[in-house]
């Protein structure tokens, strides 16, 4: 489902990963000859394995829709991002389109960098926060090349791992407690603060769990080890941790390792990330709860902005803002193939997801939706 609420196949020399095969899924018509170029800032990255799959995913949608894609990863820094995004929009060569994050608040000088550019903006997973909005103004005036965005359903990928993390602890006897840590990312990142929002949400639900601390893990998991050290200390009885994703769950299993706890027995845990890494150990048992998807969403960027390619005649069209239901829960029946993708690189992208019409209750963009045949789970 889409709720409407009103970045020549290139990559860097960094990212290897193109010499593995991609499996596509391409419609009838989808491959017409032109060449859109595009290009895609990543905030982090090609080593973090959450960006590495997001750029395979908009590689293998590139691929599908005929697009021409370049990656330029920014390795978390601030600095590095702006001066990328000036050598795409200031350079002899400018793409067609710039693909980005607001992650780090780094949206508003990007808009500055692109008037006159000719290059038309998507933003994809954070997009302008209210005081930005309030300072930027009428953006439709102000930056009639800023398409729109699309986002993700961080609310409810947050509510979705805290509700199932506290439902793999068993039932309570009756006045019995149970004590919750949380490491959320960041204070300036619209996508922390709404998973944080979520998890708040399905803890409200169940007075049973007190939520002892939220600390700021800004993604990382030697952050999240050192904050980890720490909590345990101050809050012994530990037994549930939820996290934004999943390098800081990681960083809380080695600070419990390093008091002799186990993972999954001793304390639970949840995380946001689709990797190989955190799908094995949610089938090791160290991880109780994992939702997946989000790492696809700029490949659905790029299949929109095919869509708007194709049909526009002249001028801006502003997309708006969307948000699509990437984020999903693992079943413990779709783990292993889900694995076997990941491992792989196998994933479909259906160019046409736009278009077709809607699945009462079930959303197109879920990942099991972009298995290859052979691996597609059946419900």
């Amino acid at each position: 489902m889409v709720k409407d609420l009103s970045a020549v196949k290139v990559s860097t020399a960094r990212a290897g990963w193109l010499a593995r095969s991609l499996v596509m899924l391409c419609a009838l018509g989808c491959g017409s000859g032109w060449a859109a170029s595009v290009v895609f800032l990543s905030p982090g990255p090609a080593s973090d394995g959450y960006w590495n799959s997001y750029a395979r995913v908009m590689q293998a949608a590139a691929d599908a829709t005929g697009m021409a894609l370049r990656v330029e990863f920014s390795d978390r820094d601030t600095r590095t991002q702006v001066d990328l995004a000036r050598q795409t929009l200031k350079g002899d060569q400018r793409p067609d389109y710039l693909v980005f994050s607001n992650e780090l608040n780094v949206a508003p000088e990007i808009l500055r960098l692109a008037e006159g550019s000719g290059v038309k903006l998507l933003l994809v997973n954070n997009t302008l926060s209210l005081d930005q909005r309030r300072i930027l103004g009428d953006l439709s005036q102000r930056y009639p090349d800023l398409l729109g965005s699309l986002l993700g359903n961080d609310e409810q990928g947050g509510y979705l791992t805290a509700k199932r993390l506290i439902k793999q602890l068993g039932p309570l006897a009756p006045g019995q407690s149970v004590d919750m840590l949380a490491f959320s990312g960041t204070n300036a990142t619209p996508v922390s603060l709404l998973r944080e929002k979520g998890m708040r949400r399905a803890v409200a639900e169940h007075p049973e769990v007190n939520l002892r601390q939220v600390v700021l893990g800004v993604w990382r998991r030697d952050r999240a080890l050192e904050q980890a050290r720490t909590l345990f200390k101050r809050y012994p009885d530990t037994r549930l941790v939820w996290a934004a994703n999943e390098q800081m769950a990681y960083g809380a299993m080695d600070a419990l390792a390093e008091i002799g706890g186990v993972a999954g027995r001793d304390v639970l845990f949840s995380a946001i990330n689709g990797t190989p890494e955190s799908l094995q150990a949610l089938l090791d048992g160290r991880l109780s709860a994992v939702a997946s998807g989000h790492f696809t969403l700029g490949g659905w960027a790029l299949v929109l902005l095919s869509d708007y390619d194709r049909q526009r005649v002249g001028g801006p069209m502003p997309l708006g803002e969307r948000e699509i239901d990437v984020l999903q829960l693992v079943e413990p029946g779709e783990t292993v193939r889900l694995l076997e993708a990941a491992r792989g690189d196998s994933y479909r992208v259906d160019p046409q997801v736009f278009t077709r019409p809607a699945t009462p209750g079930d959303s197109p963009f879920a990942l099991r939706h972009m298995l290859p045949a052979s691996q597609a789970p059946t419900k």
